[in-house]
């Protein structure tokens, strides 16, 4: 430590004394310029730099702009802005555009990005016009604060300016207006100017790829490559951010090798996730193995594909490997391994992953500690959730969504309108906040606290509600049976309703039997997305609860005709640090299968005598009675909470995840087991969180 202490103070001196030789020595002031410019440069610390800044204030050169600017420049670039700042309002020469452009650049590449949009206001009002220079880095702070109201004000004066034909303007301009969400705006920029460049495209295609407009994005990018512009790393990346088919992926391939690519190490990490995205992970584990030298994006990269494809015990041991190898892991590759635990549901997983990132002092940074919250609440455990909670520092707007949305899966609505009221006295809650909240009163039945909220939006927040808040909404009157109204309120959305709205009022309609708004619901969600099974299921099972059999068979044959295939469900179970999945329909691959079966036989005896009926309005309609009873009884859920209860201590909570909604007769049972087994089971399903508790369900059967 003393040798490493002693170097550095010799270097030191050393600059001093060659600052001082430069001073003297100089032949002519042009040499003594450069060899300031030289050391100026030269400077890795702020210490070193100051020394030198020092010699020129004793040489009376401070207000020379040729000085100032590269001493902002050096001073923002070791990451002093304070320092810079302070040598730019010292001067005097404020007409100087140089000087204010350095300036700006300075705020935008120390990502104070809010400071630099009120600079150029002041420079703007100094009457100091921008220039070419200026507008590349003020859009680029728009877009950063997403300000697309202070980027257009500037856009205006590109345009007044004349500056709307320069490329590098036009550039940033697209860029800033994709980061917004503002597309077609950017389609705008691109069509009018009149050159354009690698990067013109690149900006563009990431503007798509940004706002989910894939195929227009794959489009431009086979334009640029019809109109012979060589595709450069980035366009190639934004390309392949669009890709969502196999046969996408193989043609953005071979562009890759026919331009030389291919061993672009960011282009192969990039790959993996392409065609894992395509549901290829065999060629995304391909990629990943043909990687000589995998640096941690590349594992990282692999973790995340495995946990996006739902596949988390994969993205464990690829973690374990990277950790064997030595490659130390970051926020990123943690947050990805979070995704993986939060599909798995393992509490015991998320206690592991939380250790982890608290021993290697990965804690403390905020959008980690969100996910840690997170993670907890899809893992069952609102108490450790709000541990987390409670010991983060520097709460955002995301962290306080977070925790709110989690008590609204759980169904503690309540606590989610608390925690709200303690978020608004040091936060602005913003649109997700308020998907969060609404979900929350829709959850546990708060409609009069749930039209307050949504009514508060735009009123007191200036929040414009969007189809998600729409979607809430009706979701909540229809849970609650306000089925007639529900349907007024969509008729009087001032945007045309999505499949969010109308899948809400559908599911409304399961619940309560009403035949003719689901028909109603089904057809327009059928005009929108005639793919999805569970629209067919849940429409096939108002009819069949509603005695009308024939038209539940048709749905059912419709679905074959279009080749739609209902997804199977699965539930999943953790016991002694093991996960164990089982599926519906007489799975007999688990261990204890026959035990499994005989003590399900008896579980269900012993309900039926507590009062429990099974509900064959959730069995196929084309069988016998008994047939369809049988069927119920080995439903996923049951089966994994008769394992739980094998396989696990007296009086310890049972944990299952099932990757669909559990049905109505499961929900029942399951209060009934909770009682008879004096057991809390939680279920965590697609769509939120069930309590089970001495034979009560948190939800209060509202699901």
């Amino acid at each position: 430590m003393r040798l490493l202490y002693m170097q550095k103070l010799t270097r030191l001196r050393r600059l001093q004394q060659h600052s001082r030789l430069f001073f003297s020595e100089a032949q002519t002031e042009f040499e003594a310029d450069q060899c300031i410019i030289t050391l100026i440069k030269q400077c890795q610390t702020l210490r070193s730099l100051k020394t030198v800044h020092a010699s020129i204030l004793v040489s009376h050169r401070h207000q020379d702009l040729f000085f100032v600017t590269n001493l902002i420049s050096q001073y923002a670039s070791l990451g002093s802005v304070s320092s810079a700042f302070s040598l730019f309002s010292a001067v005097s020469h404020f007409s100087d555009l140089f000087l204010w452009n350095v300036m700006i650049r300075a705020f935008v590449d120390n990502r104070h990005f809010d400071r630099s949009l009120h600079l150029y206001a002041q420079m703007r009002r100094s009457g100091v016009e921008p220039d070419n220079f200026t507008f590349p880095f003020v859009f680029k702070a728009c877009a950063n604060l997403r300000d697309v109201e202070f980027g257009v004000r500037v856009h205006k004066d590109v345009v007044d300016l004349g500056y709307q034909s320069d490329v590098f303007v036009g550039n940033s301009l697209i860029a800033m207006y994709g980061k917004c969400g503002r597309v077609e705006v950017s389609r705008r920029v691109f069509d009018e100017m009149p050159e354009r460049n690698v990067v013109t495209w690149s900006s563009m295609t990431g503007a798509y790829a940004q706002n989910g407009c894939y195929e227009e994005g794959l489009l431009l990018f086979k334009r640029m490559l019809g109109e012979r512009f060589k595709p450069n790393r980035v366009v190639i990346l934004n390309a392949m951010a669009c890709v969502r088919r196999e046969s996408e992926a193989d043609d953005i391939c071979r562009v890759v090798v026919d331009n030389g690519l291919d061993l672009d190490q960011s282009l192969q990490n990039a790959a993996m996730v392409m065609y894992s995205r395509c549901g290829r992970m065999d060629m995304a584990r391909k990629f990943f193995d043909g990687i000589l030298n995998k640096d941690l994006v590349s594992w990282t990269s692999m973790i995340e594909a495995y946990a996006q494809a739902d596949l988390p015990l994969e993205a464990f041991e690829l973690f374990r490997q990277m950790i064997l190898r030595r490659i130390l892991p970051d926020h990123v590759t943690f947050l990805s391994l979070i995704r993986a635990c939060s599909s798995l549901a393992s509490f015991h997983q998320a206690r592991m992953v939380h250790g982890i990132i608290v021993r290697g002092c990965y804690d403390n940074q905020l959008t980690l500690d969100t996910a840690v919250v997170d993670l907890y609440v899809k893992c069952g455990s609102l108490v450790y959730a709000r541990k987390a909670f409670d010991r983060m520092h520097g709460k955002n707007v995301i962290s306080w969504s977070t925790m709110i949305s989690g008590y609204g899966m759980h169904g503690h609505g309540r606590e989610a309108l608390s925690l709200f009221d303690q978020m608004k006295l040091s936060t602005k809650p913003d649109h997700i906040t308020f998907v969060s909240v609404l979900s929350a009163c829709s959850h546990a039945g708060l409609i009069d606290e749930g039209w307050e909220c949504f009514n508060s939006m735009l009123r007191d927040f200036g929040v414009t509600p969007r189809s998600e808040h729409y979607a809430c909404m009706v979701d909540m009157l229809g849970r609650a049976g306000k089925l007639r109204e529900a349907q007024h309120f969509i008729e009087r959305i001032p945007i045309r309703p999505d499949t969010g709205v109308w899948g809400a009022l559908l599911g409304a309609c399961r619940i309560h039997s009403n035949v003719e708004l689901g028909e109603m619901a089904a057809k327009s969600l059928f005009d929108l997305d005639a793919e999805n099974p569970g629209r067919y299921v849940i429409l096939s099972n108002i009819y069949a609860s509603s005695g009308k059999r024939a038209e539940a068979d048709r749905i059912r044959a419709l679905m074959k005709r279009k080749g739609v295939r209902k997804v199977a469900g699965h539930t999943i179970i953790e016991i002694k640090n093991k996960v164990y999945t089982f599926v519906a329909g007489g799975d007999r691959s688990q261990p204890q299968a026959d035990l499994i079966y005989s003590e399900l036989t008896k579980l269900m005896d012993r309900i039926r005598r507590e009062g429990y009926t099974p509900d064959l309005n959730f069995a196929l309609h084309d069988v016998e009675e008994e047939t369809k009873e049988k069927m119920l009884s080995v439903h996923s859920e049951k089966l994994a909470i008769v394992f739980g209860l094998m396989n696990s201590g007296p009086g310890s909570v049972i944990r299952i995840k099932k990757n669909l909604r559990v049905c109505g007769d499961c929900h029942t049972a399951t209060k009934f087991i909770s009682k008879v087994t004096d057991r809390e089971i939680i279920v965590r399903d697609a769509h939120r969180f069930h309590h089970f508790k001495e034979g009560i369900c948190s939800c209060g059967d509202y699901w």
